[in-house]
């Protein structure tokens, strides 16, 4: 993957992208949107976020069938058309107006805005209008994050031929961290982090997350959030960390979760 000038966004803050998914969206507490605020004080902010929920309840308002291939959402055009209604339209309005209520400068951004986010079909035959991001053309964040403004990013991109694509939110965030260069991703859940016998682990590394994974520490829906974590960190992220969405992720200066890095760390609670 590519991207469109400095792997550097502009300005001195570090850059940390946040990916909120659509099954925590509607659980958001006002702590967590302030903490966001206090975060954008000391750091370059992108969110990022899903809407799954919202684009099934429509699909199965409209009678629309829609279905599942390893994950991803087998995306027709009837399909796309209701996802974008719902993404664009409807999720990122909501949340931006949350950011925007709590005092965030933030902006709503589609990924097809601008071409910021380039796509393939990741396989038209079987998913339909689903694509993987091949380049960030990061100008347009780059330019908001130095202006002071927080954006809000739908996870829909175009391909080279002007159609536009279904993007997996936890892929497009990946990209978006890597296109801006960003210290750090947050992969935001419905629990504080790992947890082990109910204690926070702080830090682990790549091989200690296969570890949780045999032992059962980490199982269920938390599986595929460590493997984006993991497969993010091959790709040169710093570190990525798994964070809360039901309270402030923010504390006294610190991001609150379980940071994962490549080695060199233990297991730490």
């Amino acid at each position: 993957m590519t991207t469109s000038r400095s792997m550097q966004a502009t300005g001195h803050k570090e850059t940390v992208v946040v990916k909120v998914g659509g099954s925590i969206m509607s659980q958001l507490p006002s702590s967590f949107i302030d903490s966001i605020a206090t975060m954008a004080e000391d750091y370059h902010v992108v969110i990022v976020h899903g809407g799954g929920p919202e684009i099934n309840g429509m699909l199965e308002k409209l009678g629309i069938r829609s279905t599942f291939i390893n994950g991803q959402r087998k995306t027709t055009d009837e399909v796309f058309e209701v996802a974008e209604q719902m993404l664009k339209g409807k999720v990122n309005g909501d949340l931006t107006h949350r950011f925007n209520h709590s005092g965030v400068k933030a902006v709503g951004v589609c990924g097809y805005d601008s071409r910021l986010l380039l796509a393939e079909f990741l396989d038209e035959g079987v998913l339909g209008r689903v694509g993987k991001v091949v380049k960030v053309q990061a100008d347009l964040l780059e330019d908001l994050l130095s202006s002071g403004y927080v954006p809000v990013v739908t996870p829909l991109a175009v391909t080279s031929d002007g159609v536009k694509v279904n993007v997996n939110a936890d892929l497009g965030a990946s990209a978006i961290a890597a296109g801006l260069g960003a210290e750090r991703l947050l992969l935001v859940t419905d629990v504080p982090g790992i947890l082990k016998d109910g204690d926070l682990i702080r830090e682990t590394t790549v091989e200690g997350i296969h570890s949780l994974v045999e032992d059962g520490t980490i199982y269920g829906g938390m599986i595929p959030k460590v493997e984006a974590a993991v497969s993010t960190l091959g790709s040169g992220m710093k570190e990525v960390m798994i964070v809360g969405g039901k309270g402030s992720l923010y504390e006294e200066g610190k991001i609150v979760g379980t940071k994962i890095i490549q080695a060199g760390g233990v297991n730490r609670l």
